[in-house]
């Protein structure tokens, strides 16, 4: 099996385990380099390279640097790796970015050009509904055509009302933390309202909303205060969910709640890559 084919093969084993990490790639290269063009590597959130080879250490701590920022904002890169003379007479300094281009210096003896595009992989967001109403069915089905991954939390018996979902977990047994985005929803409509909000907050997640009155939220917020939930991520709930669109069908309150869990999802990103 060749360098190309471990590369893939573990590109596609951490993408099905939900881990994020980065792809390097050398996209060109002038002149003798360590590595040539079509080269990769799995570089993990540590800057530990996984599987393959991008060049030894004169492209290898500009590479590592570009994938641990890829991963944490989930921003690509192009690494231009050159000698100190070509940057030089190009009028840039070492880490400097000129039109989506990030310039780093290469002091081995063989003074070669190498490009390298850092791909940020990171798992597909996730949402998490607790709870089976028709609010909830409604979400499921919404967010899995604007690219979540849905993950339904209901009793047993309720879990035949999600006809397609990712994965099932009986009852509200979530685990306590997970690779990736995690936007919680419970929309229990009175079936175990406070069992699953005190599960939901129980865990990290990136935003945690309630769909129900603001009456219901208020009294399940000093309910579940009294019983020693954490006063941080009470106060983060989101209640009562989703935007205020004027909504009334469980269609349209679930497109309420996803826009907001959007708007929630791509602020971050843009505080990230700022």
């Amino acid at each position: 099996m060749n360098q190309a084919t471990d590369v893939l093969e573990l590109v596609s084993e951490m993408k099905a385990k939900r881990e994020p990490f980065a792809l390097a790639t050398v996209v060109r290269t002038v002149a003798a380099t360590a590595a040539k063009a079509g080269a990769k590597a799995v570089i993990l959130p540590d800057g530990t390279v996984s599987e393959g080879w991008i060049g030894g250490g004169c492209a290898r701590a500009a590479v590592l640097k570009a994938a641990r920022e890829a991963i944490a904002d989930g921003q690509p890169r192009l690494v231009s790796i050159q000698p100190p003379d070509a940057l030089q007479d190009q009028g840039v300094q070492p880490g400097e970015e000129r039109a989506g281009v990030r310039f780093a210096k290469n002091m081995c003896p063989s003074q070669g050009t190498m490009d390298v595009f850092v791909e940020p992989v990171l798992p597909r967001p996730q949402i998490v509904i607790c709870g089976s109403s028709p609010v909830a069915v409604a979400i499921a089905d919404l967010a899995r055509r604007i690219g979540f991954t849905v993950t339904a939390c209901a009793p047993k018996a309720e879990q035949s009302a999600f006809e397609e979902v990712d994965r099932r977990i009986v009852d509200y047994s979530l685990p306590a933390s997970e690779p990736g985005g995690r936007f919680i929803v419970v929309s229990t409509q009175g079936r175990g309202d406070e069992a699953a909000l005190r599960a939901a907050l129980a865990v990290e997640a990136d935003f945690v909303a309630f769909v129900g009155s603001r009456k219901k939220a208020a009294k399940l917020r000093k309910t579940l205060a009294a019983g020693g939930a954490d006063a941080a991520r009470l106060a983060k709930l989101k209640a009562p969910a989703g935007l205020n669109l004027g909504a009334i069908t469980p269609e349209e309150i679930a497109l309420s709640i996803l826009a907001e869990i959007v708007a929630v999802r791509r602020a971050a990103h843009a505080r990230n890559a700022a």
